[in-house]
């Protein structure tokens, strides 16, 4: 029996793998990701807080709003209070339709990645053509407000058609997040040359795990601990990623929030043994290395 596959990377076992150093002689990289996403009222795909695939209300979409409004400014004031970059997957709608949000990620020098027009909408199931175009708009959208494309993509729902990886190769892209194979960035083919997947977690992810699987706040502090403290210990073997990835109008909560304030300080009480950083530093530092460390 044969299953369908593909050809975008080979297996290859970590315990195999070169290993390598990040700046400092670190060996966890530690990246807080954030989500600055638009959504269509009452229409479209969105998240609801109380029911999974939930229609579209105004309800849901006031919540969503409140990510925007309120939560980010929250943790733009944390981010702040710990002295620590950022990285941002940024909806190209939201620029105009925020722009208090753009003048604080330019001020505090954030990374932006790529993250679709909007999360009203996924690319998974459009013909090539239309998704060529979604990336392009969200592109040059991002270009003309913040004076530089985007390295790095993260697509709607994390989701990928056969040839996004291709497009997004060809459209200037230098890596992406979307597959979540691995704890260390590596090459992927596309059809004109290759690009870098950098980690990103779908686990210790406020969206799926507070939303989706209705942990409490506390059950993401632990999760977040232990996944750090865990990929610590193993880090003095190799090189690893951890990620944090976050949604203002899920974490953005007080009583969330609070909760992550405690992961956070934890994290950082170790600030010294780590890099922390964004993805595109990670990258930037993978493309760096001899040939065949990243592999």
């Amino acid at each position: 029996m044969q299953l369908p596959g593909h050809d975008r990377y080979d297996y290859s076992a970590l315990s195999k793998r070169p290993v390598y150093d990040w700046p400092g002689g670190k060996r966890l990289a530690v990246c807080i990701c954030n989500n600055v996403e638009q959504f269509a009222f009452m229409s479209g795909m969105g998240s609801d807080s109380a029911a999974i695939g939930g229609p579209q209300t105004t309800r849901n979409f006031a919540w969503r709003d409140y990510g925007n409004r309120v939560g980010i400014w929250y943790m733009f004031d944390l981010l702040d209070e710990w002295r620590v970059p950022a990285s941002h997957n940024v909806n190209s709608l939201v620029l105009d339709a925020c722009p208090d949000i753009v003048e604080r990620i330019k001020a505090r020098g954030d990374e932006v990645i790529g993250h679709g027009r909007t999360n009203a909408e996924r690319q998974d199931g459009m013909p090539e053509d239309e998704e060529k175009r979604l990336i392009g708009e969200t592109t040059e959208e991002i270009t003309r407000v913040f004076g530089a494309p985007p390295a790095g993509w993260l697509g709607p729902y994390i989701v990928q058609s056969p040839v996004t990886a291709d497009l997004l190769h060809e459209a200037g892209y230098r890596y992406l997040l979307d597959w979540p194979a691995d704890d260390q960035p590596f090459w992927m083919r596309t059809r004109k040359g290759r690009i870098l997947s950098v980690p990103y977690s779908i686990e210790v992810n406020d969206s799926p795990a507070l939303v989706f699987r209705q942990h409490t706040a506390q059950d993401y502090e632990g999760m977040i601990i232990d996944q750090f403290d865990e990929m610590l210990a193993q880090s003095a073997r190799r090189p690893l990623v951890f990620t944090v990835v976050l949604h203002p109008f899920v974490i953005g909560h007080p009583f969330r929030l609070r909760a992550f304030r405690r992961a956070m300080d934890h994290i950082l009480a170790h600030r010294d043994d780590v890099w922390i950083t964004t993805p595109g530093e990670v990258a930037r530092h993978c493309e760096g290395l001899p040939e065949g460390i990243v592999i």
